[in-house]
């Protein structure tokens, strides 16, 4: 086979074969006294292999380790790796279909709302109408709740719901119009340290020490935060993650 051959065989585009081979995921074939490389069924396997395996999340170095153990082993032990691969992958797509299936299934579904109804119950119950930061927040605990495993999503719901009790919800809110106070405010606002301490003493142990674990601490993520918010939130952002973190 030659690389246009075996890159349609595979359903992958030739500039991605070329790019495995740079990489180093996909040994590149000897080539022919015409010039051309000439692929085998194995090559097409192993194209394969890498295909499904990229696309279930791993990274370049897992790639990589789970070729090497591929190495020693005979064709029909790869091709059963294989359809493990495609395995693992159908179940990945039936339990996404049953997570769409679920928000089909709403009554009041609008663009935005993308989490099944009970969470959507509790980041609407959570919402301060009228709150740029409010809105800002909602999207990061639907985020949360999206990026969760299925078989996590259950917790992280239960995280969020003693936030919708009243006198917390109250409190929560209160401290929404503060941040919305602080829009156009500069990152040396003395009203910021105050702020983001409340704010993590308002969030429920459990709660904290999730978000504590979840949110990384590096600048580019709080970067491109900060592009939703003014110096001064950001900043409030900022500390109240580091003052979550020392406190798990």
């Amino acid at each position: 086979m030659r690389i246009g051959e075996i890159a349609a065989l595979v359903g992958v585009s030739t500039r991605t074969v070329r790019y495995y081979h740079h990489v180093g995921l996909l040994p590149e074939p000897p080539r022919r006294p015409n010039g051309y490389r000439e692929y085998e069924l194995r090559d097409a396997v192993v194209l394969a292999r890498i295909r499904r395996l990229a696309e279930l999340g791993l990274s370049l170095e897992e790639l990589r380790d789970a070729l090497a153990d591929d190495a020693g082993k005979e064709l029909r032990e790869v091709l059963l790796d294989l359809d493990a691969d495609l395995a693992r992958e159908q179940e990945a797509i039936a339990e996404r279909r049953r997570r769409l299936a679920a928000l089909l299934d709403r009554a009041d579904l609008r663009p935005g709302w993308v989490v099944p109804s009970d969470a959507a119950d509790v980041l609407r119950d959570l919402h301060a109408k009228g709150s740029r930061f409010a809105d800002v927040d909602r999207e990061l605990l639907m985020l949360m709740n999206l990026m969760a495993d299925p078989a996590d999503q259950d917790r992280v719901l239960a995280l969020m719901r003693p936030l919708t009790e009243p006198d917390r919800l109250a409190q929560g809110h209160a401290l929404y119009r503060r941040l919305d106070a602080l829009s156009g405010a500069g990152a040396d606002d003395p009203r910021v340290p105050a702020l983001a301490a409340e704010l993590a003493a308002h969030l429920p142990d459990e709660m904290a020490r999730a978000l504590a674990g979840r949110l990384p601490g590096d600048q580019r993520w709080l970067e491109t935060l900060s592009g939703e918010l003014s110096p001064a939130q950001a900043e409030v952002f900022r500390l109240m993650v580091t003052e979550l973190k020392e406190r798990a």
